[in-house]
């Protein structure tokens, strides 16, 4: 069974020295529990759940009863946002803060000091948090900031993280969940995905093919017939076990390896999938989500059962828009988050418009929808409203806004906000749609995308065209104009890394500067 280990003794000394002394309560207030179930690259079409008003065939291909149930007792965030790739969302997620101010861009190594972009004939790369969250100040390449398990620990909650974290490189402090306030870590470590998502193969740690993607802390399973899935969700409502027995209030941060790569077939849901004509990585690809979703259902009769489900705030997630690439998915590449634009890596809505379900009981109203823009950086002020921490005094400056009036009904939107995206790097060896070198803002119903390779720009109505087929730029350009100066004076003002030109080494053009 994975160990349960406190937390660094010195590490919570000094962060309570940083972020102020320990909150003090004049009375007992009651918490809610807080689940966050994060799925990694599962796209907004990757379920049964409709996030458009109408079905479509993709939601016809998965099952996902479980998230059909959660969006059946909770609310359905149908403009939701992440980051392109998972590190800069995960990093945003537990700080509140924008990828243009935290400055961790891509997906960072489990290796220490090492950039993940990939090398471009005309663009040099740019220099960025390369080994991601830090607790502790002074570590290269790092955001110092004080991280929201952390937080919750302090006011009383029992901290557990369960699967992929990715918050740091390994030899960074931001590399272990124990570090930034979790007390409980069973299989987080500084990779991004798993080696293998099979008991037989130990999830990886089968020598001489070991690779640092080798899932840890597992052993119990190995060897056995048990998908990484399932091994996990077993051991995250083990950990539960102590919290609820003792009347504590807890964080669960149970984050699944599933859905990304390797694209490996979950036995147990394989044969639907084949019936319904599917290529053999694509009913593959289907039993991750299935599989995914069935861990989700155990949590939620687990919470039930023992009898803390009412109290119990439940917000569903994916770190990034869906894998679109073809390979490593089957069929045709760009096509698998229809009706929306590309996928994973671009800022192209299909690589940033996340399926996300929240359930509060006595909050949120079941079974309604709230169309209302909203971005990963809002959950690390949501939750600590939401759990009565009025204190927290973090050392960065949050972006998001809590969502709590929202979820509860009493404001129907949060006034007219901003959002960012900024990919300064290249992902894939070839520019894919939005892929590689783009930055983009959504205010309003417009959003404006920016090549910062060729300086391109292209103007979309969201409300009229989710699709982003039809460029509105030349029959707008004043508002190209005024959308252009926002987000070239919030990457100025933030420092936002920008890539050089290698022949000359002067920085591409700002989106106000062409």
């Amino acid at each position: 069974m994975p160990t349960i280990r406190g937390l660094f003794p010195l590490l919570a000394a000094a962060m309570l020295l940083c972020s102020g002394a320990a909150s003090t309560q004049s009375k007992p207030v009651l918490r809610p529990n807080i689940v966050i179930f994060l799925v990694d690259d599962m796209g907004w079409q990757d379920c049964s759940v409709p996030f458009l008003k109408e079905r479509t065939p993709l939601n016809d291909r998965y099952r996902t009863p479980a998230m059909e149930r959660l969006a059946a007792s909770g609310v359905k965030m149908t403009s939701a946002y992440t980051s392109p790739v998972c590190t800069p969302s995960r990093v945003s997620m537990i700080t509140g803060m924008n990828v243009t101010r935290h400055h961790v861009v891509n997906w960072t190594s489990p290796f220490r000091d090492r950039n993940t972009d990939n090398p471009d004939r005309q663009l040099q790369p740019v220099t960025w948090n390369q080994n991601g969250l830090s607790p502790v100040a002074g570590v290269p390449g790092t955001i110092h900031a004080t991280p929201l398990p952390w937080l919750l620990n302090r006011a009383g909650y029992y901290t557990i993280h369960v699967g992929k974290a990715h918050w740091g490189s390994s030899g960074t402090p931001g590399s272990s969940p124990l570090a930034l306030g979790f007390q409980v870590n069973i299989a987080g470590q500084s990779t991004g995905h798993p080696q293998s998502y099979l008991g037989e193969d130990n999830y990886g740690n089968v020598q001489p093919k070991w690779s640092i993607n080798a899932v840890s802390d597992m052993q119990e399973y190995h060897g056995s017939g048990t998908f990484l899935t399932e091994a996990l969700t077993r051991e995250a409502l083990r950990a539960l076990d102590a919290p609820i027995r003792n009347g504590q209030p807890f964080f669960l941060h149970l984050s699944h390896y599933a859905v990304h790569t390797p694209i490996m077939a979950d036995r147990r849901y394989l044969q639907r999938y084949l019936d319904q004509g599917l290529d053999s990585t694509e009913a593959a690809y289907a039993t991750l989500v299935e599989g995914m979703d069935k861990s989700l259902g155990d949590l939620l009769d687990f919470l039930r059962d023992r009898k803390v489900e009412d109290n119990t705030l439940i917000i569903f997630l994916s770190d990034n828009g869906g894998l679109s690439l073809a390979p490593p998915r089957g069929g045709k590449p760009f096509t698998h988050n229809l009706p929306l634009r590309a996928g994973k890596g671009s800022v192209y809505e299909g690589g940033i418009r996340d399926p996300v379900l929240i359930r509060w009981p006595g909050v949120t109203k079941p079974g309604t929808a709230i169309d209302v823009p909203v971005h990963v950086d809002d959950l690390f002020p949501t939750l600590l409203d939401a759990a009565r921490i009025t204190d927290a005094r973090p050392l960065q400056t949050v972006d998001g806004q809590s969502l709590v009036p929202l979820l509860a009904g009493r404001r129907r939107d949060l006034g007219e906000r901003t959002f960012y995206w900024h990919y300064p790097v290249k992902w894939i060896d070839n520019d894919g749609p939005g892929i590689n070198f783009h930055s983009a803002l959504r205010r309003g119903d417009w959003k404006l995308v920016v090549s910062l390779r060729t300086g391109k720009k292209e103007l979309y109505n969201m409300r009229d065209d989710i699709r982003e087929e039809k460029d509105l730029s030349a029959a707008r350009p004043e508002l190209v104009r005024e959308l252009s100066t926002l987000l070239g004076r919030r990457l100025r003002e933030m420092g936002s890394p920008m890539p050089r030109i290698r022949e000359t080494g002067a920085v591409v053009s700002y989106p106000d500067e062409n």
